[in-house]
């Protein structure tokens, strides 16, 4: 599957500050410590009401992550995939009444212009479940063969099942109770009341094939198609290998998504952990509430667009708050982040103005403090308010500034 265009990131002066990074499993910020190479793996879209807010936030949020690791220095290789397989999917092309892979093309297609127009680096591998599904059927395959596995049988379809108690591992990611391991499972997509099983939270790898359902040739699986989980554990262990440098996504993901990808990963090569940093980006809310596709609470960036806001201003919005801290999309918050573009653009602009070092130096130490944007922001506020009511006489300065907040922040002018 194609990602969408790539852009140029420019050189930015100054010295590298290595990128330090909340992690779930440790519950602390601590360095990346990628070396040449640094692996990053982000969970991408369902492709249906692509793509609102909390999924903005999320794309620019582990953008940014990509852009502090190239700006160090590190060659990155970034990994994305789509769910174009997947029940949500299939119930909304059905409510419709279109064809399922049409709807998925249509909403990947938006998907990517939005992107784009968030100046969002794309990933190096933009992978689909479709076009993934050899590499996730010799992924389930393997746990089968390493005794990781069982079968529920039911009506005469075959489903198989990660054994939990087989693989280890279990809450050493989110370090949630039992009970609150149950909930979020009946919620996010598990089959905890499913008679049958060992145990309640084991992750269903291959779903035996279903009438009026599609399905692949799965050789000893059976006809069938993906769990949910696995798709991200082959895709990921298929382009970046058994360890990855930063797995993200939203915290809707910590339990149970992301908990199964990476205990099935490490049952997978034997070596933990699979990931060195697990990062989320926190919800997005709207009219008091999380801003879902079950709730229909959405603000999408293309309908904004439509209405002819600026992206760049969106991707301010979206700066101007921390990663970690859930917030509350407003019109309010929309317009701050027009004029703040409007009077950066305007400072940005000059033949001089103030040095811009120390402010550009301020951006990169922000950044690299688990991606403190809001913090940054105000590192050129202050530059541009400088420059406006001051002036200046550093002929480079604007053009150097322009080049930073354009290679650290994706604020292209």
């Amino acid at each position: 599957m194609r990602a969408w265009p790539t852009l140029h990131v420019p050189k930015v002066t100054g010295t590298a500050v290595p990128l330090r990074l909340h992690d779930v499993a440790r519950d602390e910020v601590a360095p990346v410590e990628a070396g040449d190479r640094a692996g990053l793996y982000v969970c991408g879209v369902t492709p249906y009401d692509t793509t609102h807010m909390g999924h903005a936030a999320t794309y620019v949020t582990f953008d940014l992550v990509h852009r502090v690791l190239r700006v160090n220095g590190h060659r990155v290789s970034y990994v994305q995939n789509v769910t174009d397989v997947d029940d949500p999917l299939f119930e909304r092309a059905a409510r419709d009444g279109v064809d399922w892979r049409t709807l998925g093309q249509e909403q990947v297609d938006l998907f990517r212009e939005d992107m784009t127009a968030l100046s969002v680096l794309p990933p190096d591998h933009f992978v689909g479940v479709m076009e993934a599904m050899d590499t996730i059927i010799a992924s389930v395959t393997r746990l089968v063969d390493l005794g990781k596995t069982y079968e529920v049988e039911e009506d005469g379809v075959r489903d198989t099942y990660l054994d939990l108690a087989a693989a280890g591992g279990l809450g050493e990611l989110s370090h949630l109770d039992r009970e609150t391991m149950l909930a979020f499972s009946a919620e996010r997509g598990g089959d905890p009341q499913r008679k049958g099983k060992r145990d309640p939270l084991d992750p269903m790898l291959w779903k035996g094939e279903r009438e009026g359902e599609p399905a692949w040739d799965g050789g000893l699986l059976g006809p069938g198609r993906p769990g949910w989980h696995i798709e991200c554990t082959a895709i990921a262990m298929e382009h970046l290998g058994g360890r990855i440098d930063v797995q993200g996504g939203g915290t809707d993901l910590v339990f149970p998504h992301h908990e199964m990808s990476v205990i099935q990963a490490e049952a997978i090569t034997g070596d933990r952990p699979f990931a060195t940093h697990t990062a989320h980006q926190a919800m997005v809310g709207y009219l008091g509430e999380k801003m879902s596709k079950s709730k229909g609470n959405l603000v999408r960036v293309s309908g904004l667009r439509a209405q002819g806001v600026d992206p760049v201003a969106i991707r301010l919005v979206l700066l101007g708050h921390h990663y970690r801290g859930e917030w509350e999309w407003t019109d309010e918050d929309l317009a701050a982040g027009v004029e703040r573009l409007e009077r950066w653009r305007r400072a940005m602009s000059t033949d001089g103005g103030p040095d811009a070092t120390e402010a550009i130096t301020e951006v990169r130490e922000a950044l690299s403090d688990d991606l403190d944007s809001p913090t940054a922001l105000v590192a050129v506020d202050r530059w541009c308010e400088r420059s406006l009511t001051e002036g200046g006489d550093v002929r480079s300065a604007p053009g150097e500034m322009a080049r930073a907040v354009d290679a650290l922040l994706g604020i292209r002018l």
